[in-house]
Formats: C-alpha cells, sequence, structure tokens
C-alpha cells in the first residue's frame, strides 16, 4: 500500500488492512510507466522527467481506421491509486469474467495521476519545490500516456471517482470527441466551494501551520498538522447511518477515531498529501459544460458528506449537458456515504445503460 492510498481509504470508508489489491485472473495485468520529457505545468513550471504509472488490463482492439474501440480509462480519487480498483466491491463486479467491464472485451487503464501512487510526485525527493500540479495538468499527463505511451488514440469510456470523477469533466471539456462516453461518480461540475473548500483549506492550513512543517523541508513528518488533516479526512469520509450502527456507543465511536488516526499518521506524507488537496484549486468546468459532446452518466449518494444533495447543483448543472442524465442513490444502511462511488453493485446498473446507449 502506497503511503497516500492510507488517505483515499479515509474517504471511500475502506479498511486497507483487509483490502485485496490482486487482478482478476486471466486479465493480462501489466504495470508499467511512461516518462514525459519536459513537462509544462499550467502555471509555467517545467519538471525535466515526469513518470506516469499506470496498470493495464486486456488488450486493445482497433477497427478498420486504427481508432482503439474498447479502451477504459478509470481514474481514481485524491490520495488513491489505479489499484483502488482491484478491490473486490469493484473489480469482482465489473472486471470479472462476463462483467460490464471484462478484460477479454474492453482494455482497462488505470494511471495513477500525477502527486500519487509510482508516478512523480514531492517525496521522490523534490518536495515543496515540485511543480504545483492541478486537474488539468493531471488529465493533460493522462491524455499523453495514452496518446503517446499507450497508442491509444480513442476512448470507448472515461469513468472516474472523486477526483477521478472531477477529471472526467476536464476530459470530456478538454478533449470533448476523444471519448463516446463519460461516467463521473462522486462530485459535481462546479468550483470548489462552501463547505467543500472549508475542509480542503483547514487540512493545508493545519499542515503548514505546523512548525514542525519547516515549508515542506521537514527532517520528521508534522505529526500535529497532518493530525488536523487526518481529523478531517475522516469526518468527510463518513456516512452518518451505517458510522452510527457500527460505532453505537460513545467508547466504541472513540475507539475507532483514535486507532483510525494512529493508523494512518505512520503512512502518509505531508508534502504529498498536501498537493494532492490543493490540485483542486483551479477547478470549474461550469462555464464550459456544454461544449462535452460525449453522453454522460453522472452518478452521486444521497449520504456524500462531501457532496450534499441538498446544494441542488447537479439537479441545475445536468441540465446544461447536451447528453446528461443524473442518479442520485439514495441513503440506506448498506451504502458508504462519499465511498459509494467504488461499490459498483449500487450502480452497475447505470454503466450498462450508458454502455448499451453509445454501442456503436
Amino acid at each position: 500500500m502506497t503511503r497516500i492510498a492510507a488517505a483515499l481509504m479515509l474517504l471511500a470508508g475502506l479498511t486497507p488492512a483487509f483490502a485485496a489489491d490482486t487482478p482478476p485472473p486471466n486479465s493480462a495485468y501489466v504495470e508499467g510507466d511512461y516518462v514525459v520529457k519536459n513537462f509544462k505545468f499550467t502555471d509555467g513550471e517545467t519538471l525535466p522527467e515526469l513518470r506516469l504509472h499506470y496498470a493495464t488490463m486486456g488488450k486493445p482492439v482497433r477497427d478498420a481506421k486504427g481508432r482503439v474501440t474498447n479502451a477504459v480509462i478509470i481514474m481514481h480519487g485524491t490520495g488513491g491509486t489505479g489499484q483502488q480498483f482491484l478491490r473486490p466491491q469493484f473489480a469482482d463486479v465489473l472486471f470479472a469474467p462476463g462483467g460490464l467491464l471484462d478484460p477479454a472485451k474492453y482494455f482497462i487503464i488505470l494511471p495513477d495521476g500525477i502527486g500519487h501512487g509510482k508516478s512523480s510526485k514531492p517525496s521522490d525527493g523534490l518536495h515543496a519545490k515540485f511543480p504545483h500540479y492541478d486537474y488539468d495538468d493531471m488529465v493533460r499527463a493522462d491524455y499523453e500516456l495514452l496518446t503517446k505511451g499507450l497508442k491509444v488514440n480513442h476512448l470507448r469510456l472515461a469513468m472516474g471517482t472523486s477526483m477521478g470523477c472531477m477529471h472526467s469533466f476536464v476530459w470530456g471539456e478538454m478533449y470533448p470527441t476523444f471519448m463516446d462516453a463519460l461516467m463521473p461518480l462522486a462530485c459535481q461540475p462546479v468550483q470548489i466551494a462552501g463547505r467543500n473548500r472549508m475542509w480542503r483549506k483547514m487540512t493545508i492550513d493545519g499542515i503548514r501551520s505546523d512548525p514542525a512543517w519547516m515549508g515542506g523541508e521537514y527532517k520528521t513528518q508534522p505529526i500535529a498538522g497532518l493530525r488536523t488533516a487526518v481529523d478531517f479526512l475522516l469526518l468527510a469520509g463518513q456516512a452518518p447511518l451505517p458510522a452510527q450502527n457500527a460505532y453505537p456507543t460513545r467508547d466504541k465511536a472513540d475507539a475507532y477515531v483514535e486507532e483510525t488516526i494512529n493508523r494512518y499518521l505512520a503512512t502518509i506524507d505531508a508534502n504529498d498529501f498536501l498537493y494532492q488537496v490543493d490540485s483542486s484549486r483551479n477547478y470549474d468546468p461550469s462555464p464550459k459544460l456544454s461544449n462535452i459532446v460525449a453522453p454522460v452518466m453522472w452518478v452521486n449518494s444521497a449520504d456524500d458528506f462531501i457532496n450534499p444533495p441538498e446544494l441542488g447543483i447537479a439537479e441545475t448543472k445536468v441540465k446544461e449537458l447536451k447528453h446528461g442524465k443524473f442518479v442520485l442513490i439514495p441513503i440506506s444502511p448498506d451504502t458508504h456515504g462519499h465511498g459509494t462511488h467504488t461499490w459498483a453493485v449500487f450502480w452497475k446498473q447505470y454503466l450498462e445503460e450508458l454502455l448499451k446507449e453509445t454501442a456503436r
């Protein structure tokens, strides 16, 4: 497990000690790295070598004109990696033989975004001198990975969870004819503001205000600042109903908090995490939603702390999409708050609908 993957676990409601990241059998699973030379970031910074890690399953299929017809990119959330999609609640539902995204039929691409997993990130050595990437940079890098590294010139589907959900909207605007369909899971296509921005800013400020952070050149992790960050992550990733059922007494709730936070404090790198959260700062696809031409199946869950349905944003913004449908998964004892995005059983029927409607 990567150091920052633990932060994703908090948001997804998963338990790393029991999470299985095993590729499906007979899936032609391959991991690799593609290095981009002199990658230029949106703010003008450059990196002589940008390493982009990825995993693939299946093989690309091309039509008579050489266009890839079966490629699917699945993009992870803040602090995650492509490996998260190998866990049973996702992989056993979608990647199984005969599943909706069976690698025998599709070429599955699971990238680690910039600053995440085995891709280039601050903790590799540059620390706070690492370029300050944003979502546009991450999507452009994925595009270069696909087109130049993997020789994929078209996507059957672009989908993602949480941060990857937001990347889906960026993909649709930045490369509108590159994909047949989009499936964003657990996000909003607007600037991150209100409570969603507040908790992010508080996590960033908590790290930066810790004297041990030392401007990003710390000798040991700034634990006090990280404690603040993990506190907010733990809260943001929880769903009230299952949390109440699992921890119905004060002592059980307290014990869970202490055990979970202490476990994650041993895994998170402050610079990596700070950069990951801060990368959302420029995100705002709302002015150009009408530029998205691919059909969009957009799914959120009603118990999502990060994207609360009472804001009414989705019902308004979906009307600005040329071919958009919004689905809100209702609260139940089995949903997982924000982390419902990775439990495919709750939304697989909508993926099936999207694939059928966009079949050629």
